[in-house]
């Protein structure tokens, strides 16, 4: 887990004050950030000349050193200072001493061919004011690459939002130590481009000591959790999967899911279906098993079967009263569970009632119209995706997985990971069912839901990246073997 921590703003400045504390002058922070945006411009431009556009704080004496470097190796470059220099305390006034080239006034017209934009940290609690909003867009509009220090001046690091109507667009972002929530959330991600982690020299024992509970999605974070096939292992050892299908007329959603799990490597997956759908679901399976059942009484006789250790009802299932008997069926047994779609709209005028039913092998996977129906106010209430969906955790006792361009996957002890690997062409048909399926395979062999939830949606991004444009829902579980033979090398 340790390189996936996204720390708040606070977090980094507790990082940077026991940094000191341990012995890291403050002086040589500074320097060695200032000298990781000198390094990413020589590393992604060849030449040219450079604007560094310095701020008032801490930022801008990053921007000074910057400068300096890019001087001492030959660039052409000049610092346009925002605010007195002069004004200036601590460490950015020494930096600024420091600076022997030209400093200038800064101005909305300039002619450079590349932008550091060192004027407001990730820590800004403010809209810019009219002259820095003018700046930023004018900055935007002039399409003169930009290399934001920390994050674009204008934008929160907690949020991943500008605060106000204006904010810098940048190409690259060189952020220090750890990202930060708003180098993960939308529009933030957008808004910083390629973002660079530099290290500083920061000891990573300083992590001992701040409870960080935020996480960038990826094998990082759950690599040591996941259930690689053991040789001495069998299919039943590998669990056995049940997704429970609607009605004839519905019945692909649940097979698009059913996929998914078998190709997350359950070692088996079977489909729990209507007498109405058997026909159908027989005919267009062969690895995936077909399990009758006749109403939640049935669905309950079947699921007394111990080897059903992980459930997924929702896709196709239909709503309304049934559903939730489905439901209910379900959580009566002793199998993890994965409620999605159908499932989760059925509840809608009676979240509470789901609620009481839930346990910690549970995952709900709501897109932002069925989380808005069970947890009414949340998206509107708190600041961020992030904020709602760990209260959401809380308020259902188990993982929460709020889809979209910047999944959150959220668990009801305050864990919480942004994910940021997935692909426009993703949202298509289907695609959702697959997720789904694939969290109840990784769940039926025995990953915690919070690492089966992360793992799958990461892997789901991957499949996504990796077929590309056009891509349709029966295309990702056929790309996952590649990308987990490609996890294989990495983990």
């Amino acid at each position: 887990m340790r390189g996936a921590e996204l720390l708040t703003v606070s977090d980094m400045a507790e990082a940077d004050r026991l940094a000191v504390e341990a012995g890291i002058p403050s002086l040589a922070l500074m320097v060695s950030a200032g000298k990781a945006v000198a390094d990413a411009v020589e590393a992604h431009y060849a030449s040219g000349s450079v604007a560094v556009l310095c701020g008032p704080g801490n930022n801008g004496g990053d921007g000074y050193v910057a400068a300096r470097h890019l001087k001492d190796r030959g660039w052409r470059v000049w610092v346009e200072a925002v605010g007195d220099p002069a004004a200036l305390k601590g460490d950015a006034a020494e930096m600024f001493q420091r600076w022997d080239g030209e400093t200038r006034v800064v101005t909305r017209a300039r002619k450079a061919d590349i932008v550091i934009d060192a004027i407001f940290g990730a820590g800004l609690s403010r809209a810019l004011d009219m002259n820095m909003g003018v700046l930023a867009r004018t900055l935007n509009e002039s399409g003169i690459p930009v290399i934001a220090v920390d994050v674009p001046s204008g934008l929160h690091g907690d949020l991943g939002r500008p605060l106000g109507a204006d904010c810098v667009r940048a190409h690259h972002t060189v952020t220090f130590f750890r990202k930060k929530p708003g180098h993960a959330l939308l529009p933030g991600r957008t808004l910083c481009g390629e973002v660079i982690v530099a290290p500083i020299g920061i000891p990573d024992s300083v992590l001992d000591t701040i409870p960080v509970r935020t996480f960038e999605n990826g094998p990082v974070l759950w690599r040591d959790a996941f259930p690689w096939p053991r040789l001495e292992g069998h299919k039943y050892s590998r669990g056995h999967a049940v997704v429970v299908s609607g009605p004839m007329h519905a019945t692909g959603a649940a097979r698009l899911a059913a996929r998914g799990g078998l190709r997350s490597r359950a070692g088996l997956v079977s489909l729990a279906s209507p007498p109405c759908a058997v026909a159908v679901n027989a005919t267009h399976l062969t690895a995936i098993m077909v399990k009758p059942f006749d109403g939640a009484k049935g669905l309950s006789a079947l699921l007394s079967d111990r080897h059903f250790n992980a459930i997924l009802l929702g896709p196709g299932l239909g709503v309304g009263d049934a559903a939730q008997d489905l439901v209910a069926a379900a959580l009566g047994s002793s199998a993890a569970v994965v409620l999605d779609a159908d499932a989760l709209t059925s509840f809608s005028e009676n979240p509470a009632g789901l609620f009481a039913q839930l346990r910690p092998r549970c995952v709900l996977t709501p897109h932002e119209g069925e989380f808005g129906r069970l947890f009414p106010g949340l998206l509107s209430r708190g600041p961020t995706r992030l904020d709602a969906a760990r209260e959401a955790a809380q308020t259902a006792r188990c993982v929460v997985v709020l889809k979209g361009p910047d999944t959150i996957i959220a668990a009801p002890d305050g864990r919480a990971a942004i994910n940021a690997n997935a692909p426009p062409w993703l949202a298509t048909a289907g695609t959702g069912d697959v997720l789904a399926g694939i969290i109840a395979g990784l769940l039926a062999q025995g990953t915690d839901p919070f690492e089966a939830a992360s793992a799958a949606v990461w892997l789901h991004g991957e499949a996504g990246t990796r077929f590309g444009v056009g891509l349709i829902a029966e295309d990702v579980p056929e790309e996952l073997p590649h990308v987990l033979r490609s996890l294989r090398t990495i983990t």
